[in-house]
């Protein structure tokens, strides 16, 4: 069993240090994967750090009818992590504000985040010039930080599968790098 099984285990049973340690654990991968997929707020009209947190919340809500059938923990966030991707892809142009937010996230300070959102304006054309599968590997792999393993248990394939797949995708991006001459506007 994983530490991550064990942790959902753990707070599917009320056991709230093992729910702050599950979400410290899950939270940065879910992020970087959220921006991975909208990158700045150019790619749909929610930020990546709001479908995040929307993200840890359905995990959290979804908790109570997880069950551990020897998959890591990481397919179960993963798949959830899609599907509200997914979902943010399909919003209405227009959203109406409910609440007002609570305070901002002060780890990333003002910089942080602008290089974040020129970074992934510039890597996200990459990433639209492969396949789905193979986009959804890289994110999985280099974004989130899971290894092929786990990324086969989120999208069904074997872990041999997933490192030929991916294999596959750094050449491509290989090949396109070679012919833009590296640069990436």
């Amino acid at each position: 069993m994983t530490l991550d099984n064990e942790l959902a285990t753990r707070a599917r049973r009320g056991e709230p240090d093992a729910a702050a340690q599950l979400l410290a654990r899950i939270r940065p991968g879910v992020l970087r994967y959220c921006w991975a997929h909208l990158g700045s707020l150019g790619r749909g009209d929610v930020s990546p750090d709001d479908v995040a947190q929307d993200v840890c919340l359905a995990v959290f809500e979804a908790l109570p009818r997880y069950q551990d059938r020897g998959l890591p923990f990481t397919a179960f966030v993963y798949r959830i992590a899609a599907n509200k991707v997914a979902d943010a892809h399909r919003a209405p142009a227009l959203r109406t504000v409910e609440t007002i937010p609570e305070r901002a996230d002060e780890r990333w300070s003002p910089e942080d985040k602008a290089v974040h959102a020129d970074l992934s304006r510039r890597l996200l054309p990459l990433l639209d010039d492969l396949t789905e599968s193979q986009r959804e590997i890289i994110v999985l792999r280099v974004a989130a930080g899971l290894s092929a393993e786990e990324v086969g248990a989120v999208i069904g394939k074997t872990p041999a599968a997933v490192r030929m797949a991916q294999a596959r995708a750094l050449a491509r991006l290989r090949e396109w790098v070679r012919a833009t001459d590296g640069v990436i506007v």
